[in-house]
């Protein structure tokens, strides 16, 4: 359900960039048209990278990889403790 919002919201911000981009003031001098015009695509740009980054899924194998040096991280503590115990023990 996820995956399908990303996709509903990158194709409305790509349809409004690509109505958008003809109608704006861009390359005629540094006026403040065209700093808005490039702040505008910039923006733009910007939340159909966010969009793509989530639908990409590049987030979940890191989390992945994270999550199992985790384990092997607490396993390994795990270990230290015990042998630290069993050695006051004796």
């Amino acid at each position: 359900m996820n995956a399908t919002k990303n996709v509903i919201y990158m194709s409305a911000a790509l349809g409004m960039l690509i109505y958008a981009v003809p109608r704006l003031y861009a390359g005629q001098g540094f006026t403040l048209p065209t700093i808005f015009s490039v702040t505008w695509i910039a923006f733009a740009l910007i939340i159909i990278a966010a969009h793509l980054h989530s639908i990409l899924r590049v987030d979940e194998e890191t989390d992945a990889q994270l999550t199992r040096v985790k384990k092997f991280r607490r396993r390994q503590l795990a270990q230290a403790i015990e042998r630290a115990l069993v050695r006051r023990g004796q």
